[in-house]
């Protein structure tokens, strides 16, 4: 080992004094033929760098496209606005550095607020000349903003399409006159919960409302009348059940509400509820005011009943004798 870098040692000192030689015997020409070699070389050598450079720019924005086209992919694929969102901060994320990401509505006084501190970037998100809300991230480079602006354009758009989408399914699943559930979805979601309550074993309600008269009060006064009639019966039995209540149009001026995890006693106080607030209103109906009743049957999971059929066969037993005894009663 010793040996060879002694060799090694004694050729490069051997190449430098060759080359010290060659150099000293150049003429001027040589000389001048030499440096501009040198500077050839090294023109390459910069050239060579700048190509890289440029080339690594080009590989990072490509990189950065593919990037902001897998978010934009994303939130596209989404139909809820809570999810969509999520997925646009996390992604945000990874691509650049802030401190918080939120969305706020467009009449939040907060807007005012923020606009004037400058760490906040306010984004608005429009879309078709619709102001959806402001994007706000907090603490984001100015470099960064702009390709955080492309991200909330296309946030927006997805935003308005799930607007849309929530739109068509509530006016697919709505009744257009009385604003409930239409009889279709009314009977899967009571499918859905009467199949809970067999496997809990709890107990489950159904009422059947029918408004006293309506035909009398459709030859008297017209159908639109009687449109705004049913209209206010809507309203009146959805401001007076829960949340986790299920009301629907069954035909013509009857109405069903599910009432989930409710015994008779239960159902019997949400019914006289609906029954007293609508005996109590006045109902204005153009240049008419006029004032109605209901009758409601009620039925009761698994006392009366346990399927489906024979819980709406019940409950319309209950609804004509209430009707067959003096109306604006519950049986």
């Amino acid at each position: 080992m010793i040996a060879m870098s002694l060799a090694i040692l004694l050729f490069l000192a051997l190449f430098l004094y060759i080359v010290d030689i060659v150099t000293r015997h150049l003429d001027d020409k040589e000389r001048a033929d030499v440096e501009e070699v040198k500077n050839i070389y090294q023109n390459l050598q910069e050239k060579e760098a700048g190509i890289h450079a440029e080339k690594k720019k080009i590989q990072k924005q490509t990189e950065e496209i593919f990037a902001l086209y897998d978010i934009t992919r994303q939130i596209t694929q989404n139909f809820d606005a809570a999810e969509t969102f999520e997925i646009f901060k996390n992604r945000l994320k990874e691509r650049t550095n802030f401190v918080d990401c939120r969305l706020i509505e467009a009449q939040s006084e907060e807007i005012r607020q923020l606009k004037i501190l400058p760490q906040y970037f306010l984004f608005p998100l429009q879309s078709k000349n619709q102001l959806l809300g402001f994007l706000t991230v907090e603490g984001l480079e100015e470099s960064e903003r702009d390709k955080v602006a492309i991200l909330g354009h296309q946030l927006a758009l997805a935003l308005r399409r799930i607007k849309l989408y929530e739109e068509v399914e509530r006016l697919a699943l709505t009744d257009s006159l009385t604003e409930v559930h239409t009889r279709r979805y009314f009977m899967e979601r009571f499918e859905e919960e009467l199949k809970r309550a067999h496997n809990r074993k709890t107990p489950l309600s159904l009422l059947m409302i029918d408004v006293d008269y309506f035909k009398r009060f459709n030859d008297q006064y017209g159908h639109m009348v009687g449109d705004q009639i049913l209209h206010k019966i809507g309203m009146i039995i959805k401001e007076n059940i829960r949340g986790i209540d299920i009301v629907g149009r069954y035909g013509g001026e009857e109405f069903v509400v599910v009432l989930p995890d409710t015994d008779r006693k239960g159902a019997g106080f949400v019914a006289e509820r609906i029954r007293s607030a609508t005996e109590a209103t006045q109902i204005q109906a153009y240049d008419t005011v006029v004032s109605v009743t209901i009758s409601i049957g009620l039925t009761v999971f698994p006392d009366d009943a346990e399927s489906l059929s024979q819980l709406i066969e019940k409950a319309d037993q209950s609804l004509y004798q209430a009707k067959s005894t003096g109306r604006n009663r519950i049986d």
